[in-house]
């Protein structure tokens, strides 16, 4: 059955994922139970994913939206704080950066003095109207319950004139592609996990439900639209062709 012919939720990401939870309501704890018990494996996982090109990446992926020294930032979906202390590099003071994410357990293994890291979810950011320049998301969009409450909340924290930046992995086009992805990300990866991780069945589980999110998920139009109908404007989606072509980039501005 093809992503597009499945009936979800509201504006869910993707339908739910029932080898690992029973329905939609238990999605969330489930998650945050699987990021908070795996946190500690995360970044050393994270940086053999990415072939040690994440840092690099997640600068530049900011920089092209418009993220500027001296603009202050929320990170939403924070997790061990990766996309933040890029942040701090590009805007040159960690006070101007806040994390918020639902996991205290991947909050706990960040090491960003200055930033403000706060518990929260996508769909309810406990942050006033306006209090932002930027908001970012790094690879968390698979894993909010409601893309139209989401982004709604995102707009809101928002100031006029402010920017987004979303990072997501794209699945290829080419059924070649997505079988090697398939292969790396829920072969190879997972294998990985168990060789190096502390935490060893909890991580190898985790990367294997990270490629189903990706599987699973809602066509990129779909994000598009919803965005549009969150109310931002210059709404596009960048894909790195430098590298990993498998990395997008979902870019908005909130309107003045």
């Amino acid at each position: 059955m093809s992503v597009d012919s499945r009936v979800l939720p509201a504006q869910a990401p993707h339908q739910p994922l029932t080898d690992y939870y029973a329905s939609e309501a238990e999605r969330a704890g489930f998650v945050r139970r699987m990021f908070d018990s795996t946190a500690e494996d995360y970044d050393r996982m994270e940086t053999i994913l990415g072939f040690g090109t994440g840092p690099w990446y997640r600068g530049e992926a900011m920089k092209r939206a418009g993220l500027l020294p001296g603009m202050s930032i929320v990170d939403v979906g924070t997790g061990t704080g990766l996309m933040a202390r890029a942040a701090v590099q590009i805007t040159g003071d960690a006070a101007l950066v806040t994390g918020v994410d639902p996991s205290p357990g991947m909050m706990a293994q960040a090491q960003l003095p200055g930033v403000t890291l706060v518990e929260g979810r996508a769909e309810a950011i406990p942050y006033p109207d306006a209090s932002f320049d930027f908001l970012s998301m790094g690879y968390a969009l698979r894993h909010i319950s409601d893309l139209s409450v989401a982004f709604r909340e995102f707009h809101r924290v928002m100031k006029p004139g402010a920017r987004l930046c979303l990072l997501e992995i794209t699945r290829p086009e080419s059924a070649w592609g997505r079988l090697l992805l398939k292969i790396y990300m829920k072969g190879l990866v997972p294998l990985l996990a168990y060789v190096v991780g502390r935490q060893k069945q909890g991580t190898c589980r985790l990367w294997r439900y990270y490629w189903d999110t990706i599987e699973a998920c809602v066509p990129p139009a779909q994000v598009l639209a919803t965005l549009e109908a969150a109310g931002f404007t210059c709404v596009r989606r960048h894909i790195e062709t430098k590298g990993l072509s498998i990395l997008a980039e979902y870019q908005a501005v909130k309107p003045h």
